[in-house]
């Protein structure tokens, strides 16, 4: 893995946890030569990770809607820095740019995130492995919920292990590392939908 995106908040928790960790995340990257892409952002987590990386002398390339660009909410310190019309074509970027994602605690804008590369994984958009990091048990019911899907049929269970987490991050690259793709639905016979 050369590149990952990572997806997480840029909201700043009361929790400082969530910001250390996300630095740690940015660090260890950098540390095992795997270049950050993420959201370009300066603030919460985002920022923190981007830090992280470039602390530990990492690329990092932040993909920033205009938007939020022109807000100033750009990290200043990106190796490169690519400013996009919108949302779509930010996460576009982040799916043909990385090797694989890693996804931080976050909001609604990380979940959106996060569940586009699951879903994009199971229909054979891409084939690269799709990380949580489940620091602090922070998605611990969102990994219920997708049992849940799977248990009521929802979810095919070939598909059920798209999702890799764990609690530790060196964990974690190591599984995205050794990942096997799965057979995606496009790949299906229609017996087999």
């Amino acid at each position: 893995m050369k590149r990952l995106a990572v997806y997480c908040g840029s909201a700043t928790p009361a929790d400082e946890r969530y910001m250390m960790l996300a630095h740690e995340v940015g660090a260890t990257l950098a540390q095992r030569n795997i270049a950050l892409v993420y959201g370009g952002g300066m603030r919460g987590l985002m920022g923190a990770v981007a830090q992280g990386a470039l602390d530990a002398g990492g690329e990092v390339i932040g993909i920033i809607p205009e938007a939020l660009a022109v807000a100033e909410i750009a990290h200043p310190g990106c190796t490169e820095l690519r400013v996009v019309t919108g949302m779509h074509e930010r996460k576009r970027a982040f799916v043909d740019l990385s090797d694989g994602f890693v996804t931080l605690p976050g909001g609604v804008g990380t979940m959106d995130e996060l569940w586009e590369a699951v879903s994009w994984s199971q229909l054979g958009y891409h084939a690269k492995p799709v990380g949580l990091l489940n620091a602090y048990g922070f998605y611990d019911h969102l990994l219920a919920f997708n049992a849940h899907m799977v248990a009521t049929g929802f979810v095919r269970k070939s598909h059920a292990g798209i999702i890799l987490a764990e609690t530790e991050v060196g964990a974690l690259l190591k599984r995205m590392a050794a990942h096997e793709p799965h057979v995606p639905i496009f790949a299906m016979n229609a017996a087999d939908l």
